[in-house]
């Protein structure tokens, strides 16, 4: 039997809005992917099959440098669903509710909805235990929705063909096909109910749909396995001495996903396999629902938003894991599409940084932004993608025995600076090193110049780093 959003959590009272201002404002689909890196088609990736988010990004502007503030899920969601940055709401792990530590939070789809949007999340917007909690509201924020509705889903439990991977001796990292088309998953029955929920809709919508994939376990149809022979998968290659210039702080936070945890070549490549096997079935559920909105008129009366909340290391330094400041962790995929906008279909060089997605989306929905919210609207970069913009994006991560690293990417560099018991730096030259091989604080004679530069680029913070406009 189908499942009925109206069946699920009653609606909260939103304050009314004459009908006509309410049909006249857009909808937002707020689409959020969990542990999503940029292996997409639209960014150019050699390998993986995205027709669906390739279609969003030919109807508005691709972010290729879009980064979070924590490569961790809570923290990561947190900072950009209240537009606070992580020292601000010190939410620096998961399990970890927003008004824990920010009471009086004033969320992104609570501001629409305290102006007249229906606002509905389906599966994971807040930090979600993937596979635990998955069908529970565990540290969801009830005040920022109308309807809250986390459908069960088989996960790890699916019959189908399993391809287990041994880590660290342990056959413990599962991936599985199966051969119908997901209704025992999760993701597709909340591609179910944001179908329903547009094509029932006389108000304006403001949903966030949450997939979990390509968090793992991957789990997906066996018809997108078949999209990547094993044969066609290439290894992970690192230089033979990769390691021996990172800190120990940095090899602390990544903790038990280093080492590439123990898998033969043969593991890895199944593991690539089966991660990108699940954004293809994650890519086909936002075409189900794209195709909803298309035949339903309405793609050119709603803001989409696509975003991963955080990178994903797939054997780049022999990583398995976000947790991360190197770019494969704190880079993830972020993708606006507004209607009426002159940047559609092209890609921005821009920095921007999640905690922007709170007053972007609140500009484009013809709302205020709040004092309180600490990113930039990049609506500018909407209508001229190549616009001059930040001057750098900031991005940090808590370990173990009070280690702290602080990372800001600029146009050319990326600097890392690690406190705690084990206080180190890094240095990357992306125009030479776009993998962060070479870490050149190891040469801070040579590199002197540029390292008090950046020093001062993390010191001078956020604020310093705004665009002009």
């Amino acid at each position: 039997m189908a499942l009925s959003r109206r069946s699920f959590l009653p609606a909260l009272a939103a304050p009314y809005l004459a009908l006509g201002q309410r049909r006249d404002r857009p909808h937002v689909l707020f689409i959020g992917a969990d542990d999503l890196n940029n292996s997409l088609g639209c960014y150019g990736h050699p390998i993986v099959k995205s027709p669906n988010i390739d279609r969003i990004a030919s109807m508005g502007v691709r972010f290729d440098r879009a980064y979070c503030q924590f490569p961790l899920c809570g923290p990561s969601r947190t900072s950009l669903l209240s537009g606070l940055r992580p020292d601000s709401t010190q939410i620096l792990a998961n399990n970890i509710s927003v008004r824990d530590k920010v009471p009086n939070a004033l969320t992104l789809p609570q501001h629409f909805k305290n102006n007249g949007w229906d606002s509905n999340r389906f599966g994971k917007m807040y930090h979600m235990d993937v596979p635990g909690s998955v069908g529970t509201n565990k540290w969801d924020d009830p005040p920022s929705w109308n309807t809250a509705i986390s459908p069960p889903g088989k996960e790890q439990h699916t019959e189908g063909t399993r391809y287990p991977i041994e880590t660290n001796g342990k056959a413990q990292w599962v991936s599985i096909s199966f051969s119908n088309d997901g209704k025992d998953q999760a993701d597709d029955r909340c591609a179910d109910l944001t179908i329903e929920a547009f094509s029932q809709t006389k108000d304006p919508l403001f949903v966030g749909l949450g997939f979990v994939r390509p968090h793992v376990p991957n789990v997906a149809p066996s018809r997108f396995y078949d999209l990547y022979p094993l044969a066609n998968i290439p290894a992970p290659v690192n230089p033979p001495d990769d390691r021996g210039d990172i800190p120990k702080a940095s090899e602390l936070c990544i903790n038990t996903r280093a080492n590439d945890i123990g898998m033969n070549d043969a593991g890895k490549r199944e593991a690539i396999r089966s991660y990108y096997a699940s954004i293809s079935y994650m890519d086909w559920q936002v075409g189900r629902v794209l195709s909803a909105l298309e035949k339903q008129k309405l793609l050119d009366k709603t803001i989409i938003v696509f975003w991963g909340d955080h990178g994903y290391h797939l054997g780049e330094h022999h990583r398995w894991h976000k947790r991360s400041l190197f770019e494969e962790s704190a880079r993830a995929p972020l993708i606006i599409a507004a209607p009426g906008r002159r940047g559609k279909g092209k890609g921005s060089k821009a920095l921007v940084e999640f905690v922007d997605m709170y007053p972007t989306i609140a500009e484009l929905g013809g709302l205020p932004v709040p004092q309180h919210c600490e990113g930039q609207s990049a609506v500018p970069l909407l209508d001229n993608p190549a616009r001059p913009w930040k001057s750098g994006a900031f991005t940090q991560m808590h370990g173990p025995d009070n280690i702290v690293g602080r990372s800001v990417r600029t146009d050319r560099y990326r600097y890392t600076r690690w406190t705690g018991p084990y206080p180190d730096e890094e240095l990357y030259d992306h125009q030479a090193d776009p993998k962060e091989f070479t870490n050149l604080a190891r040469q801070a004679d040579k590199y002197k110049d540029v390292l008090v530069r950046m020093r001062g680029t993390l010191d001078a913070g956020w604020k310093a780093a705004k665009a002009k406009v």
